[in-house]
């Protein structure tokens, strides 16, 4: 399995903020079930460059790596990126692809998508060197006119939802009926620590094998292989 966001990566934003801390993390992982990971620390284009994040990253990724132990995820890198106004003509986006592909993960904003926002997403989304995989769906995509997610879809963008929509009381039917429809493609944990935002996938993997069969699971697991490889 994949967990397709994470923020595994020590002290570089609100997530794991110890190397100690990131073990622990992705040892969760791999008792749930994950063996490849993707660390995606948030870009904020307001906030810094291309250039110090990825210096940033490499440093983080460094000082885990020197305490990485066997049967521990795989690990690739990427980050988690903040939509603004613009975006398109970002130099060095896809730098901020996940590593060996050239998917970028987008976090778009949580509301009611103005018609600007709608068009610079499909800029996006048009662009021959990026596939766009949309960060945590269940956060914004219900609020959109119908047409524009089917667009989405239609243009072969990637819907991520985090594995706590599938657990959560209320939440977790609408959950199984996106995964059902092909609307949700692959999970996250969004993990940021041990406490307050641990991994939960192999929750989320039990829902989904009890609601929907292991069919739909199975799916779930090659597609998400097929993506990452």
């Amino acid at each position: 399995m994949v967990d397709f966001h994470c923020h595994c990566l020590p002290g570089i934003d609100d997530g794991s903020q110890s190397v100690e801390e990131s073990i622990k993390i992705l040892e969760m992982l791999s008792h749930q079930g994950v063996n490849s990971v993707v660390a995606t620390p948030h870009f904020i284009a307001n906030n810094e460059t291309v250039e110090s994040f990825l210096q940033r990253r490499k440093k983080s990724y460094e000082e885990l790596s020197e305490n990485l132990h066997d049967n521990l995820p795989d690990i690739k890198l990427g980050a988690e990126v903040e939509y603004y106004d613009g975006i398109s003509s970002l130099t060095d986006l896809k730098k901020l692809c996940i590593e060996g592909t050239n998917i970028l993960l987008l976090e778009m904003p949580n509301v009611r998508w103005t018609q600007g926002v709608i068009n610079e997403l499909y800029r996006l989304v048009s662009m021959g060197n990026l596939q766009i995989m949309l960060a945590h769906i269940e956060r914004c995509l219900f609020l959109q006119d119908w047409q524009v997610v089917d667009y989405l879809l239609r243009n072969d963008v990637i819907m991520q939802s985090n594995a706590s929509h599938f657990i959560q009381l209320f939440t977790k039917r609408k959950a199984c009926k996106y995964l059902r429809d092909n609307i949700i493609h692959v999970l996250g944990s969004d993990s940021h620590n041990i406490t307050s935002r641990p991994p939960r996938i192999k929750e989320a993997l039990d829902v989904i094998e009890k609601k929907l069969g292991n069919i739909v699971l199975e799916h779930l697991k090659n597609v998400s292989r097929d993506i990452i490889n």
